[in-house]
C-alpha cells in the first residue's frame, strides 16, 4: 500500500464514501474511490452539484457505475507533480458556493481583535493581547454567543470603548459568514496556495468544511485551508474580501467524505485536526485544533447560511479555526510572530477525513484561474454527457 494512501486518506478508508474530482485529458471528472482504484462516475453524476441534489448522496455515489481512471496511489502521487500525465486530484467541489464562518473559536476571536487593535502591525500584537487579557479575562472562552451572559459582557465592553465588529460576531446572535471564494476557483490536494504579494503577516487556517445540499442539509465534510492575511484585515475589517479571496487562496480536499452509517455528524462535531508547516529553511510549526470547542454548532452555522439565501447547486462552509500562531518565527525579528515564507509546505490532517497538503506561493505567480462554469459545461458537452 502506498504511503500516501496511509497518510493522506481516512484511517477507515474501506468504510468511507468518498466523492472527488480529478483532471483528465477530456476535462474534469467526478470520481469516487473503490478499493485501490479511482473510478470516474461522470457519466452518471456529471457534477458534484448533481450528487448533492440527491436524497442520499452517499447511496448515489456508492451505486454509480463508472470506469477506472487509475490506481489511487498513482493519482495521489501525481497530484504533487504538475508535469504528471496521469490524472491529478482537483478540488472536490465544482459549482458550489464557497462560504466561510469567522470568529467561531475563542482563540481566533482574540487574534482578530488583536489585528484590529494593531491596525495590522505584528510588532504591536503582544501589547494588544495583554490589554485584552486584562479587560476581558477568561470570559471569552466560556460564553455562549447570543446568551444573556454574552449580552452583559457586550455592555461592559461598550462602556470601556472596547467593542469591535469581531466581538459582535463572536458573542452576538448572528454568526460571521462571508464569501471565501468563487465557485470553481478552489484548489485541491497537492496544489500550490496563494498569498497576496503585498502581505507581510499571514497564516494558514486549518478547518473542517461542511458540504451542504441545496436544502441546507449537511451531507458531508472535507478539509480546508482558509488562507488568511492578518495585515490586510487588521488595517480594516472592510478589507476582508481582499484578505480572503485571491487566486488559489482557498484549498479543499483531498475528497468529500459523505455522511453515512460510518461517518455521522457526531464525527464532525468531535473532529480533531493537526497542522504542520514546514519551511524550506528548516522551520517547523506544529499545531492542533478541535471542533469540540467551537462556539457555534456546525448545524447552526449551516442554518444561518441558508436562512435567507438559496444555493441551488449546494454550498460548502469553512467552519472557522482554533489555530492562530503567535510565536515568533525568526529569532532576529522578535515580536513579529508567525508569517508564511514562500515554499512553506502546509499539511492539515484529521483521521476520518485524511490530509490536505499545499505549498505556499504568491497568488500572482500561480497559474491564472481560467476554468469556470462555462468551461465545465463545454467539456461535458464535448464528451456527450448531458447535464
Amino acid at each position: 500500500m502506498s504511503n500516501r494512501i496511509e497518510t493522506d486518506l481516512p484511517s477507515d478508508l474501506d468504510k468511507a464514501t468518498l466523492l472527488g474530482r480529478v483532471s483528465t485529458p477530456a476535462g474534469p471528472a467526478v470520481c469516487t474511490v473503490r478499493g485501490d482504484e479511482v473510478v470516474d462516475i461522470t457519466a452518471r453524476i456529471p457534477t458534484v452539484a448533481h450528487a448533492l441534489k440527491a436524497n442520499c448522496p452517499a447511496s448515489i455515489v456508492r451505486g454509480a457505475e463508472g470506469t477506472t481512471l487509475g490506481k489511487l496511489a498513482d493519482i495521489l502521487e501525481a497530484s504533487f507533480d504538475p508535469a504528471a500525465t496521469c490524472p491529478r486530484l482537483l478540488s472536490p467541489i465544482d459549482l458550489q458556493a464557497i462560504k466561510a464562518a469567522g470568529v467561531t473559536f475563542a482563540n481566533s476571536l482574540i487574534e482578530r481583535v488583536v489585528e484590529e487593535m494593531t491596525k495590522g502591525n505584528p510588532l504591536k500584537a503582544d501589547e494588544a493581547r495583554q490589554q485584552l487579557a486584562r479587560d476581558i479575562g477568561d470570559d471569552v472562552f466560556s460564553i455562549v454567543p447570543g446568551s444573556e451572559e454574552a449580552m452583559k459582557l457586550r455592555e461592559t465592553l461598550l462602556e470601556k470603548d472596547l467593542w469591535s465588529p469581531y466581538l459582535e460576531v463572536g458573542f452576538g446572535v448572528d454568526a460571521e459568514i462571508f464569501t471565501k471564494a468563487q465557485p470553481m476557483s478552489s484548489v485541491g490536494h497537492g496544489a500550490s496556495i496563494g498569498l497576496h504579494p503585498r502581505s507581510d503577516w499571514n497564516n494558514p487556517e486549518p478547518e473542517v468544511v461542511l458540504v451542504c445540499a441545496p436544502d441546507g442539509k449537511i451531507v458531508g465534510a472535507t478539509l480546508g485551508n482558509d488562507v488568511n492575511l492578518r495585515d490586510f484585515e487588521g488595517r480594516s475589517a472592510l478589507l476582508l474580501g481582499r484578505a480572503k479571496d485571491n487566486n488559489a487562496s482557498a484549498s479543499l480536499g483531498p475528497f468529500i467524505r459523505l455522511l453515512d452509517q460510518h461517518f455521522t455528524m457526531e464525527e464532525i462535531r468531535n473532529a480533531d485536526l493537526s497542522l504542520e508547516v514546514s519551511g524550506t529553511d528548516g522551520y517547523v510549526l506544529s499545531g492542533s485544533s478541535t471542533m469540540r470547542v467551537i462556539s457555534r454548532a456546525p448545524e447552526d452555522l449551516a442554518k444561518q447560511m441558508f436562512d435567507c439565501h438559496q444555493y441551488p447547486d449546494g454550498a460548502v462552509l469553512y467552519t472557522g479555526t482554533l489555530f492562530a500562531p503567535t510565536e515568533d518565527r525568526d529569532a532576529d525579528r522578535p515580536g513579529e510572530g508567525f508569517t508564511h515564507k514562500l515554499g512553506d509546505r502546509v499539511r492539515i490532517a484529521s483521521s476520518r477525513l485524511g490530509a490536505l497538503e499545499n505549498t505556499v506561493s504568491h497568488s500572482d505567480k500561480l497559474p491564472d484561474w481560467e476554468d469556470g462554469a462555462l468551461a465545465l459545461f463545454r467539456s461535458l458537452s464535448a464528451r456527450g454527457i448531458p447535464i
